[in-house]
C-alpha cells in the first residue's frame, strides 16, 4: 500500500471517527451475539468460526512466546481449522509454560477486551488493533491457508472501515467480539471430549501437565473458567 492509499485510508477514518457518538441499538448487538452464537453451535458453521478462533489461539502462543524471548519459527492454520505454533528455547520453565498457556486464554480474553472496548465507545480501536494483530500474525504464517485465512479477516475489517458505515462497523466489531467470547468456549469442550476419548502429547493441557506436574483435568478446567468467566463478563459490558 502506496503512501498516497495509506494518507486517504488515514483520512477516511479520520472522518469516520469524528461522526461516531451513538452507540448501537441493541438490536444489533443482540443480532450479533445470537449470530456468533448460532455459528458457534452449528455444525455446519463452527469450521468457519472455529478459524477465526484459531487464529487467536495461535497468534496467543505466537504473541506469549515472542514476549518471553522464545524464537517464534511459525504458525500454521490449517484448512481442518486446527492450528500449530513452532518454538524453540529453554524446554522448561516460565516462558514454555506461559506459551502453552496462553493458546485456549487468547480468544476469551481478546474477546472480553473487545467488550470492554465497546462498552466504552471504543469501536474504531477494536477494529484497528485486530486490524494491527492481523497483520503481525501475517509475518508468521508459513502455510497458505493460514496466510489467506489471515488475509481475508484483515481485508474484510479494511473494507469495512473503507466505507465508513458505522452500522457495518458495528456489526462488524460485535460479532467479532461475540464469535471470540462464545467461540473460546467450544474449543474447550471439545479438548476435554478429546482427552477422555485418548489421551496424547500434542494438546495444550497435557502439554502443560508434563511441564508442571499439574494434571491436565486442571488446566483444562481453568481453560473452561476462564472462558465462561469472561463470556459472562462479557456479555454483560455489551448488553448491559
Amino acid at each position: 500500500m502506496t503512501a498516497v492509499s495509506l494518507g486517504h485510508l488515514w483520512h477516511h477514518l479520520a472522518a469516520w471517527a469524528d461522526r461516531q457518538g451513538q452507540p448501537p441499538s441493541h438490536l444489533l448487538i443482540l443480532g450479533t451475539g445470537l449470530l456468533a452464537a448460532a455459528m458457534v453451535a452449528s455444525r455446519r458453521a463452527w469450521p468457519v468460526a472455529r478459524t477465526v478462533v484459531t487464529i487467536a489461539h495461535e497468534g496467543g502462543h505466537a504473541l506469549a512466546a515472542v514476549a518471553t524471548g522464545r524464537r517464534l519459527h511459525g504458525v500454521r492454520v490449517l484448512h481442518t481449522s486446527a492450528g500449530v505454533t513452532v518454538t524453540a528455547g529453554n524446554p522448561s520453565g516460565p516462558g514454555i509454560i506461559l506459551t502453552a498457556l496462553a493458546g485456549y486464554l487468547a480468544a476469551p480474553l481478546l474477546g472480553l477486551g473487545g467488550a470492554a472496548l465497546l462498552a466504552t465507545g471504543h469501536l474504531l480501536a477494536v477494529l484497528l488493533l485486530s486490524l494491527a494483530g492481523l497483520a503481525g500474525l501475517a509475518f508468521a504464517i508459513r502455510n497458505a491457508y493460514g496466510l489467506l485465512a489471515v488475509v481475508v479477516a484483515g481485508t474484510l475489517i479494511v473494507a469495512v472501515l473503507w466505507q465508513r458505515s458505522a452500522v457495518a462497523a458495528a456489526a462488524l466489531g460485535y460479532a467479532m467480539t461475540w464469535l471470540l467470547l462464545f467461540g473460546g468456549v467450544r474449543p474447550v469442550v471439545e479438548l476435554q471430549r478429546d482427552r477422555r476419548r485418548r489421551r496424547g502429547p500434542s494438546n495444550d493441557a497435557d502439554q502443560l501437565a508434563r511441564l508442571t506436574g499439574l494434571p491436565g483435568g486442571l488446566w483444562t478446567g481453568v481453560f473452561f473458567l476462564v472462558a465462561v468467566g469472561a463470556l459472562a463478563l462479557g456479555g454483560w459490558l455489551l448488553v448491559g
